[in-house]
């Protein structure tokens, strides 16, 4: 990160980055560029660009850990993809779940791409490849509960900062899992697939990805009215992608992978530095058939 040298020395803890910001305000100074940092002690990795976001590979190197079905309960194990180094701090995490008959195969690509760019990404396997969206969602939060209390990397992890992902029964999974879980800072539901069509209950900012060649969860069925039906109040968007299918979340797709970075540096991070790829909303192109959500975002 770019910051001038004293600001640098304010960041090195979370006590003095935020007796920096009592300082700051005391004195009735508003945030300077080079105090940015030390406003937000969440953020991560230098400032973004259009290019960092779309990049295969974000700025953190990343190490991974197997996590067996046989150490945990409630779910079936998975992958932990992780910054390597211990220098930043903690960071936020989220936890990623596959669609009906996948396992976390299906959406491994979306592991090093995300923890990358400073958050750590555990993709999981579920109980049975068939689990229906409300156990899925069980899984999910049962997933975080390893990673954040048992696991061996729970030090790495902030868990006030936690997010839910899922590819089609598992994005209907990250619905039920913010549903029952508004402490959730992020849901991202990849073409996903629920008989529920109304979350008014849902206080967590949910982005909903869909396809308009999506034939196995058609988005006027599925991906709208979820977005349509989350409460109006919420930071909510819907991201439609054009010519892709259900299956396009299962392998490297940069158009999920910027805006999911976005989403969840902007409310698992409270890192506005990512709020220009969100607000004004991304225009139709050949990658993005429709967007909708509020601007600008209220939390």
């Amino acid at each position: 990160m770019h910051q001038h040298p004293h600001t640098q020395r304010r960041t090195r803890s979370l006590s003095s980055a935020l007796a920096a910001v009592a300082v700051l305000v005391g004195i009735g100074l508003g945030p300077t560029p080079g105090a940015h940092a030390a406003d937000n002690p969440y953020e991560r990795g230098p400032a973004p660009t259009n290019a960092s976001i779309e990049a295969v590979r974000g700025p953190y190197a990343v190490s991974q850990a197997t996590v067996s079905s046989l150490a945990v309960t409630g779910f079936g194990g998975g992958t932990i993809y992780y910054p390597t180094t211990t220098s930043d701090g903690t960071f936020g995490a989220v936890a990623i779940s596959p669609g009906y008959t996948g396992t976390q195969s299906s959406i491994a690509w979306l592991g090093p791409r995300l923890a990358s760019q400073g958050f750590v990404v555990f993709t999981i396997d579920t109980n049975t490849t068939l689990d229906q969206p409300d156990s899925r969602g069980r899984q999910l939060l049962a997933a975080l509960d390893y990673l954040t209390r048992v696991s061996p990397l729970r030090t790495r992890v902030d868990s006030t900062r936690l997010g839910v992902m899922g590819h089609s029964m598992g994005g209907g999974g990250s619905l039920e899992a913010a549903k029952s879980r508004p402490s959730l800072q992020a849901a991202i539901p990849l073409t996903p697939w629920n008989l529920d069509k109304t979350w008014p209950e849902i206080q967590t900012p949910t982005l909903i990805v869909g396809a308009d060649g999506d034939s196995i969860a058609p988005v006027s069925s599925h991906a709208e009215p979820f977005y349509e039906n989350l409460p109006s109040s919420l930071d909510r968007a819907y991201l439609e992608l054009n010519g892709a299918s259900h299956f396009a979340p299962n392998s490297s797709n940069t158009t999920i992978a910027k805006y999911s970075i976005s989403w969840l540096k902007r409310f698992i991070d409270n890192d506005t530095r990512y709020e220009q790829f969100l607000c004004p909303l991304p225009r139709p192109s050949l990658t993005i058939e429709e967007y909708r959500g509020n601007c600008p975002h209220q939390s």
